[in-house]
């Protein structure tokens, strides 16, 4: 696959997954804010809204305004930028499976940082799951991108590593 393909279908699927991603929070903000949580599928789904200080599973959100700028936003910008960077140089390198788990990792990144960019450090999550009091955290569909991402990531790499090519 061409490099300038390979950088294109990184831009649109990018903006894509962000877009659905601003679309989902902002219907969550709309539909589900002061509002009690909504329920789907004898409970296994549960529709909530929350604005999150912290980072994952509200890790952080009892710091600072200053330390959690500083190592929720702008911390994260940095690695993004150069997590951009290093994407742009060696895309080439990459297969699509690659690409495409690095533009979800990207995107979900991109995605949460806006929300605290536009919202003063709060991140809209909305979603969760489990069975009775079994349950995850409360997310949104940029973390599922990052999970969803990193996962790719590494059972590429584990691929990669348990098949060795013969000589």
């Amino acid at each position: 696959m061409k490099f300038q393909f390979r950088i294109i279908l990184f831009c649109l699927l990018s903006l894509a997954f962000i877009g659905c991603d601003r679309v989902t929070k902002d219907i969550a903000r709309e539909h589900l804010k002061d509002k009690p949580p909504v329920s789907y599928f004898n409970d296994k789904l549960r529709l909530l809204f929350v604005e999150n200080t912290g980072a994952f599973l509200s890790l952080g959100a009892d710091w600072s305004k200053s330390k959690s700028f500083w190592l929720l936003t702008i911390l994260p910008i940095a690695f993004l930028v150069g997590f951009l960077v290093v994407i742009m140089r060696k895309a080439k390198q990459f297969s699509v499976f690659e690409m495409v788990a690095f533009i979800l990792v990207f995107s979900g990144g991109i995605g949460n940082l806006a929300d605290r960019v536009l919202f003063d450090r709060h991140v809209t999550d909305f979603i969760n799951i489990g069975i009775g009091n079994l349950r995850t955290g409360i997310f949104n569909v940029a973390d599922i991108y990052v999970t969803t991402g990193v996962i790719m990531l590494c059972a590429n790499y584990m691929r990669k590593s348990f098949i060795k090519p013969e000589i």
